[in-house]
């Protein structure tokens, strides 16, 4: 009985296979069509504050790379942002985010141009993801559509995820996937190869670069695995999912134990306690699920308390207003066939109300996974009602009444007119069409309609980037000049976000100081980046803030004591100084420097001579400072992004010789002279450094091999072995099944 069932859902499931392709694709069609529309409004609509001062450079640097067929884990092009792998955002570890960055690299784009396509793909895919998931509960193609623009055009996915913190949509847009293979796992009627289906898309959900996004999959896959061993009673049922994501933690083993290494000891570690209360979700914004122009006081990223709009919980209109109608006219029908959505439901909203710990911060960012979690619920009241008239009236009461609240408490803000007018319009002509398009074909229809002129309305009267900054960041920044490419760069300029934002500096900025890690784009060698997990020690030596900002007064500390010639700065390397106009400081003694560049940005000086070499051989360090070396005489540097190849020959003796490398310094480098290994110390947690007895000759390298990439990339090649040899054997046994037949 059991096998025929079997057969009968897989014919089924033949039969739709062609609608389910056709109705994904056009679900994630319409996100574009949507993105299209924003972009025809505002070309800029994607360009944004994290996105200048970060992404757009990075990848920018990872297009770079991989032409130049390196595995782009660190950059030469910033010392506090050097380590890519570790910062985890920049997805180094997924297929899916390298591969987007190299063919959109390949067009001739501008930056807002590239940030635009690097979103919307990810965008189309999340569309489609949401899709998938909701079409396998047996959702009606027009409902799976509507919960796929909930999913992807969200207010939080857009105002947050996709026109400022990548990181959150690279990874958020595998979770629907990674959801629709763990259900599948779940699925009895399913072959027993059935296992493999969350495994690709937790490892791209991982990689994605967004460790929030890790916590939504792990309360994800604990909700699952409660709910079957409830429904099911057998635990043997769940086994297939858990060993699915085990095989997808395993491909993505390099990412996560990257991050986990990194971020220890980093300056991400020291952050305030303050930083767990911002941008908690308030319990008075809530209306704003119903009306985005809804404005509370919200605690921002300088913990203080300002007036903010809702624009992260918009979500169409229709998402929330079908679920509070399906309470009012079917309460315990929705409670007994929700019971378990609605569990997640609750949760994740009080995940976004609630302080956060350790390394986490800004609790708001749970949002997504609710918007998904809510359209999904909306959806499966409006399957059970079709005809959806209670929830249109649910809408156009719900906006009257927050419409005459908002009027009263008084909690209308800058955009209340006139999106509240067009959302009064909206929900009465939807409540008015119901009845006259009663038994018309596009009443099914209705629901994704109206979520997408409600979203479209919402971005249209609210801009979508919720205040953050934005700066006049030129195609000039491609060009180096008048830096030099073999210098190596200490910048010093005041707090980005206030001096170089639009409103304070319209014109095209960053030609000299080069902010955040804007550094990237020319191939420019910095000290400065943007980093949030700042795992290199001159970042906390230096004070370095998350986007690239030195401590002034270490500033100031740097370039009037430790500029000369035997300085700190010398020993790092340190040839270039950038100082902006606002900061009214010079290096000194003047005679090591020379000023050769001068703009309304700022004053470039450079070390008297030519450039330092990346490496050198110093007879004395202050770290060590009852020992002398002898000088060792290096040719040939070939120095790469992973990698750096040298010839030395050191004196005969009794005195070894030591060699500075001009990189920064992280746990994991490994020396070798010839085939004998040695070993590599930091000046100070700053730059690697490496001893050579007496008389050692030959070509030394040094490379970052550090043990998350060893061991990561053992764990990748077991389970890429178990996934490949698991889908051979499944056509081998479907080859053979039909051979028999």
């Amino acid at each position: 009985m059991k096998r025929r069932e079997g057969e009968i859902a897989n014919s089924r499931r033949l039969i739709q296979t062609p609608y389910n392709f056709l109705g994904a694709v056009t679900a994630g069609l319409v996100a574009v069509f949507f993105c299209l529309l924003l972009l025809w409004h505002n070309p800029l609509v994607f360009w944004n504050d994290d996105y200048e001062l970060s992404v757009l450079p990075v990848f920018a640097d990872v297009a770079r790379s991989w032409s130049e067929s390196h595995w782009p884990i660190v950059s030469p092009y910033s010392w506090v942002c050097g380590n890519l792998a570790g910062e985890f955002q920049y997805g180094t570890f997924s297929v899916f985010v390298n591969a987007a960055v190299i063919v959109i690299w390949k067009f001739p784009l501008t930056f807002p141009q590239q940030a635009a396509a690097l979103s919307i793909t990810h965008l189309f895919v999340l569309a489609i993801g949401a899709f998938l998931l909701v079409r396998d509960r047996r959702f009606s193609i027009p409902l799976s559509i509507f919960v796929a623009l909930v999913a992807s055009l969200n207010g939080w996915v857009i105002c947050w995820g996709a026109t400022d913190w990548f990181g959150a949509l690279g990874a958020f847009t595998w979770l629907p996937w990674a959801w629709w293979g763990a259900e599948r796992a779940l699925d009895s009627h399913r072959t027993k190869w059935r296992f493999l289906w969350p495994a690709p898309f937790i490892y791209l959900l991982i990689t994605g670069g967004f460790p929030y996004t890790v916590l939504m999959l792990s309360l994800l896959i604990a909700w699952l695995f409660f709910k079957s061993l409830v429904e099911t009673r057998n635990v043997f049922s769940i086994l297939p999912m858990l060993f699915g994501v085990a095989l997808g933690f395993g491909l993505s083993a390099p990412a996560w134990l990257a991050i986990l290494d990194l971020v220890h000891g980093s300056a991400r570690e020291l952050q305030p306690v303050s930083a767990h209360w911002q941008w908690l979700l308030p319990p008075a914004a809530l209306p704003g699920f119903i009306l985005p122009a809804w404005t509370v006081n919200w605690t921002n990223f300088s913990s203080r308390l300002v007036p903010h709009s809702a624009a992260e919980l918009a979500c169409g209109l229709v998402a929330p207003a079908a679920l509070v109608a399906g309470f009012i006219w079917r309460g315990r029908f929705v409670v007994r066939q929700l019971k378990w959505e609605l569990i997640l439901l609750v949760l994740v909203l009080l995940f976004c109300m609630i302080p956060t710990a350790g390394v986490f911060r800004w609790s708001f960012r749970w949002l997504p996974f609710f918007h998904l979690v809510l359209g999904i619920c909306a959806a499966e009241v409006l399957q059970t009602n079709p005809r959806s008239a209670a929830a249109a009236a649910s809408s156009l009461a719900l906006v009257v009444l927050i419409a005459a609240a908002m009027l009263t408490l008084r909690a209308g803000g800058s955009y209340v007119f006139p999106l509240t007018w067009v959302f009064i319009g909206l929900a009465a002509i939807w409540f008015f069409l119901e009845f006259l398009l009663r038994d018309s074909g596009f009443r099914p229809w209705m629901p994704a309609s109206i979520t997408f002129v409600a979203l479209l309305a919402t971005y249209l009267c609210i801009p979508p980037n919720c205040g953050v900054p934005k700066y006049n960041f030129s195609q000039e920044l491609l060009n180096p000049s008048p830096l030099d490419p073999q210098r190596l760069y200490l910048s010093i300029y005041p707090w980005a976000e206030l001096t170089y934002r639009v409103e304070n500096k319209p014109q095209p900025v960053g030609q000299i100081v080069r902010p955040g890690s804007t550094s990237m784009w020319g191939g420019l060698h910095f000290i400065n980046g943007y980093s949030p997990i700042r795992p290199a020690g001159v970042a906390r030596e230096f004070a370095a803030t998350i986007h690239g900002e030195i401590n002034p007064a270490m500033g100031d500390y740097l370039l009037n004591y430790q500029a000369g010639e035997g300085g700190e700065l010398a020993l790092l390397g340190v040839d270039g100084i950038v100082v902006a106009q606002e900061t009214n400081i010079a290096p000194q003694p003047t005679s090591e420097w020379q000023l050769v560049a001068e703009t309304d940005e700022g004053r470039v000086f450079h070390r008297r001579g030519v450039p330092f070499a990346r490496v050198r051989s110093v007879t004395s360090i202050d770290s060590r400072p009852n020992e002398k070396f002898v000088s060792a005489t290096i040719s040939t540097i070939h120095d790469s992004r992973n990698r750096v190849e040298v010839n030395v020959d050191v004196p005969n003796g009794d005195r070894p010789a030591l060699l500075t490398f001009s990189r920064p310094y992280f746990h994991g480098y490994e020396a070798r002279l010839e085939k004998k290994r040695l070993a590599v110390a930091s000046y100070r947690g700053l730059f690697p450094i490496v001893e050579l007895p007496a008389g050692a000759h030959g070509s030394l390298s040094l490379a970052y091999r550090p043990y998350w990439l060893i061991w990561g990339s053992g764990m990748v090649i077991a389970c890429g072995l178990i996934v490949a040899l698991s889908v051979l054997l499944m056509f081998s046994q479907k080859c053979i099944n039909r051979s028999l037949t």
